[in-house]
């Protein structure tokens, strides 16, 4: 009996290793590392990449991660730009597949309204706070 819950964890634990290892040994997508042909359009696809935060790496652009899924961005941003689609529509494709963290312009939204609207009202409490105190010691 112990050696049948032995053999099952050793195959359970084989079962997961194998997944992780594969998509190691995946080349990576065409365009990660390429650049566009046309110099124009490669000036649109990096600064468009600029723009986009590496999910993975989270404080850096795909453009500067190393990340094998930034290089998947990369590779779709170049893919779209070279098909003919514009940068505001891979953004909001970006936008629509992945959240918004994943631009580095924030859009005020009905979303994302307490992110710009909160600062300004610390800002206005702490004036009036101050306003009041100074009144006070005159």
């Amino acid at each position: 009996m112990k050696r049948l819950f032995v053999l099952l964890a050793l195959a359970l634990a084989a079962s997961w290793a194998v997944p992780i290892t594969a998509q190691d040994r995946m080349p990576p997508a065409p365009y990660a590392y390429k650049q566009l042909d046309d110099p124009e359009l490669e000036a649109k696809a990096q600064a468009l990449m600029e723009t986009i935060r590496c999910l993975k790496c989270q404080s850096q652009s795909i453009a500067d991660s190393d990340a094998q899924m930034a290089g998947d961005m990369r590779h779709e941003i170049r893919t779209r730009i070279a098909a003919g689609e514009s940068p505001e529509h891979i953004r909001q494709w970006l936008i629509d597949r992945y959240g918004n963290y994943v631009s580095y312009k924030p859009e005020v939204n009905s979303v994302t309204w307490p992110l710009f609207a909160v600062p300004l009202l610390l800002l206005a409490i702490g004036l009036l706070l101050m306003r009041h105190r100074f009144r006070r010691r005159t």
